[in-house]
């Protein structure tokens, strides 16, 4: 059956292989001690023959048994339909995931994402701060259910250093920490709004929000909105035509529109809000990406209880930290930190240390001035990309802060096949339909100036520019 004069690994394996080509599925191959006699190879030699060929998939080794040839397994579809019938119709059908959390290789440009580049955020106080994090109690204990007490009185400080003299601030008793932004929404939604009541929202708007809401069950109502911001009237007629009782919105830096609310359409809100008694919750997602200027929570202007204000610190920390908070006052806040409990009972330790850590070094705030520079910088490489690149695209405002653009292309456009075919291209593009909760209003694109390499940027806008011109010929 087997040479008798190889010593050599390989030419163990090419004889092994014959034969175990001819054996049955789950015949046992003789001892390492028999081969090494049949052989006269060392040990070694053998157990590095038998390890390429389990490698290879043929054999197996089945510890304290020995080792057999590989038995053959087809693969057969899965009939899962019975579950159809034990699930039923879904109640709220969920949006597909956002074109925005997939991830591509390194080669392409990507302008796609969500997040900041790894070069725009404090690594090396993230870094640090695990480091301090993992040496303290955090690690072995519970913290909270509302969060770690330092970290609530910092978010709490946050927001009351920017409300007016007369104005009661904060306390870190209104402050509930939650795990990361997208958390807080599903909370904030299901604690105020509630399963199939009306909630009324910006379009377009952060698509994790659209998914939020249809993950909790509520009916969302669109309210028009563009690069100032909502429109007053719209959104006081929603409110008298639906008895809505929260209006969900972003006033600085909106995803995807990069809209900043006017201090006199931020007080039109707020006033319409409370004549509705109803409430405002405030996504200020990009608090930390100012650029051209500092952004003011609407929150600032109201210590009613009518505002609901979440606030994240995963984009400007890191990805690995999702750490956000709910400053909410009054007995909604119990209800907020109530579901919250119930969803996730209390945020990391180790997380909310490192968090606390990292925004309170006093090289925290020069870093985020060095990373309003480079946003700067890329914001406006893009821009002049586009202009040169892509004549028919349509930029509506520029952004003062946030990650994105927001280009509108022209109405003829099919996103769907322009995204594939910059994708072939090497450039990964996100269409803005999933921005809309309702029917998209034109063809739009939202681009991410924050992401890897954007030295590639007019590489990427050239790409664009022929793809939607080969389109438009077409």
């Amino acid at each position: 059956m087997f040479l008798m004069d190889n010593s050599s690994s390989a030419r163990i394996v090419a004889d092994l292989g014959e034969w175990i080509a001819t054996a049955a599925p789950g015949a046992k191959l003789p001892s390492t001690r028999s081969l090494v006699a049949r052989y006269g190879a060392s040990p070694v030699t053998v157990q590095k023959a038998l390890r390429t060929l389990a490698a290879r998939g043929v054999v197996e080794s089945r510890p304290g048994v020995g080792t057999f040839v590989r038995t053959v397994r087809v693969a057969r579809p899965n009939d899962y339909g019975w579950q159809t019938a034990a699930l039923g119709a879904p109640r709220h059908r969920v949006p597909e995931l956002s074109r925005a959390l997939r991830t591509f290789p390194n080669d392409v440009i990507a302008l796609h994402s969500g997040y900041p580049d790894r070069d725009l955020l404090p690594e090396r106080l993230v870094r640090a701060a695990f480091t301090r994090a993992a040496r303290g109690d955090a690690t072995v204990s519970r913290p909270p259910a509302a969060g770690l007490p330092g970290l609530q009185a910092w978010f709490a400080t946050e927001l009351g250093s920017a409300m007016p003299l007369g104005t009661a601030p904060p306390a870190p008793s209104d402050v509930v920490v939650v795990p990361g932004s997208q958390s807080g929404l599903s909370t904030a939604f299901r604690a105020v709004v509630g399963a199939g009541r009306p909630l009324l929202m910006e379009s377009p708007t952060y698509w994790g929000a659209i998914l939020a809401a249809a993950s909790a069950g509520v009916r969302v109502v669109p309210v028009p909105s563009g690069a100032d911001g909502p429109d007053p009237d719209e959104l006081a007629r929603a409110f008298e035509q639906t008895g809505a009782r929260a209006f969900y919105a972003q006033p600085n830096f909106a995803n995807p529109t990069g809209a900043r609310w006017s201090p006199g359409l931020a007080d039109r809100v707020v006033g319409i809000v409370r004549a509705y008694g109803a409430f405002l919750i405030e996504d200020d997602w990009a608090h930390d990406f100012g650029i051209d200027t500092d952004p003011v929570p609407v929150a600032a202007r109201d210590d009613s209880g009518h505002i609901i204000y979440l606030r994240s610190l995963t984009k400007s920390v890191s990805p690995a930290v999702r750490v956000a908070a709910i400053t909410a006052r009054g007995p909604v806040r119990e209800r907020i930190l109530a579901d919250a409990q119930a969803e996730s009972m209390y945020v990391s330790g180790i997380l909310q240390a490192v968090a606390l850590d990292v925004v309170t070094q006093p090289a925290w705030r020069t870093h985020l001035r060095n990373v309003r520079h480079q946003l700067a910088a890329r914001r406006d490489l893009l821009i002049g990309a586009l202009h040169e690149h892509v004549p028919a695209a349509a930029l509506e405002a520029v952004p003062r802060g946030g990650l994105n653009l927001w280009v509108r292309l022209p109405d003829t456009t099919d996103l769907a096949r322009l995204v594939r075919d910059c994708e072939t291209a090497g450039l990964i593009i996100a269409d803005g339909n999933a921005w809309f909760p309702a029917e998209p209003t034109g063809a739009f694109l939202r681009l991410n100036y924050s992401g890897p390499n954007p030295g590639a940027f007019p590489e990427g806008a050239r790409a664009l520019g022929q793809a939607l011109a080969a389109q438009q010929a077409r």
